[in-house]
């Protein structure tokens, strides 16, 4: 009997130190890790979320740029980091969506290795042609596509992108063929459509919507589930004839998957409060271009499982690798 009772007391206190230990969270810096470099939107995401936390809680949020490997170097330094709340990430589709299909030798596990946090947000890319191409809409596109098999290129950010992987997608729904041509980095992807040096691509909003807007790209269609604010007029590839086409960037905050509940929740709720910020939202929309997400850890838990399904089902079609 007291060996029972020095047990149940020993889980007791166990739960009061995570009580306490979460109810005076942050006691000193938080480090939050963005997988890829400086100046790019998973960084914007961590500088002005971070700052704003730093704000509220009086401790300092410092962005790290752990950048190599496809995300992978910081995402796996993440993972393995002390499970105190002081280590979180700004993942996303890549390291947490793509990246567990391409790389089988992986060295984390993006659903069992995290806790989710919060989604922080969705960004749909745009399938833009070359003004001289012969088409106005993306069923013509296909038809295009149809007579002349291999014949149309598109573009990327480079191998296993949201880009890349966006174009696979179309070609596994609609059973066409059509040339891959990866780039390091969406700009000289871009440029090389504005060149015709390929026929399109499916470019980020940040990097073609001016391109649109001066008539130097022909704007099809978009890849999310809805149109978006700053291009109206652009139906989404559903709407456009493609059935079950949805693919978008997305971002969102993790931790190392044993930090307590409480630390998790109390991220989610203040997180959740900051995106609600006109000032926030004014900054990381990308002018009405990206969705602010939200919601519970649960959610963006359930959301990551489900595009490690859709993603290795596309990869595994396509027959893509790891370069």
């Amino acid at each position: 009997m007291k060996r029972w009772i020095r047990t149940l007391l020993g889980i007791l206190l166990a739960f009061a130190a995570v009580a306490a230990a979460a109810q005076s969270y942050p006691a000193k810096a938080v480090h939050v890790v963005v997988p890829y470099p400086a100046g790019g939107y998973y960084d914007l995401l961590a500088r002005v979320i971070g700052a704003k936390l730093q704000e509220t809680w009086g401790q300092p949020f410092v962005v790290e740029n752990r950048v190599g490997a496809n995300g992978i170097i910081g995402t796996d330094y993440t993972a393995k980091a002390a499970p105190d709340g002081y280590t979180i990430l700004m993942g996303g589709i890549g390291p947490l969506g793509i990246n567990p299909s391409m790389y089988p030798k992986l060295p984390y596990n993006a659903v069992r290795d995290f806790a989710p946090i919060i989604h922080v947000a969705t960004a749909p890319n745009v399938l833009v042609v070359h003004p001289s191409v012969p088409v106005r809409t993306v069923s013509e596109l296909i038809a295009l596509a149809k007579a002349k098999p291999g014949a149309l290129t598109f573009s990327s950010a480079g191998t296993g992108s949201s880009q890349h992987l966006s174009g696979e997608m179309l070609k596994m729904i609609e059973g066409i063929n059509m040339t891959h041509i990866p780039y390091k980095g969406s700009a000289p992807g871009v440029t090389a459509v504005l060149s015709g040096e390929v026929t399109m691509m499916f470019g980020t909003m940040a990097d073609v919507v001016e391109h649109i807007r001066g008539n130097k790209l022909r704007a099809l269609a978009v890849t999310g589930a809805t149109r978006i604010a700053v291009l109206p007029e652009v139906p989404t590839m559903v709407e456009a004839g493609v059935a079950g086409y949805e693919a978008t960037a997305w971002f969102g905050m993790v931790a190392p998957v044993a930090v307590p509940r409480d630390i998790i929740v109390k991220l989610n709720q203040e997180v959740g409060r900051i995106l609600k910020m006109p000032d926030v939202l004014a900054r990381i929309s990308q002018q009405g271009s990206a969705e602010i997400v939200g919601g519970t850890p649960e959610q963006f838990g359930e959301f990551i499982r489900s595009e490690v399904v859709k993603w290795s089902k596309v990869i595994k079609e396509a027959g893509i690798k790891s370069e």
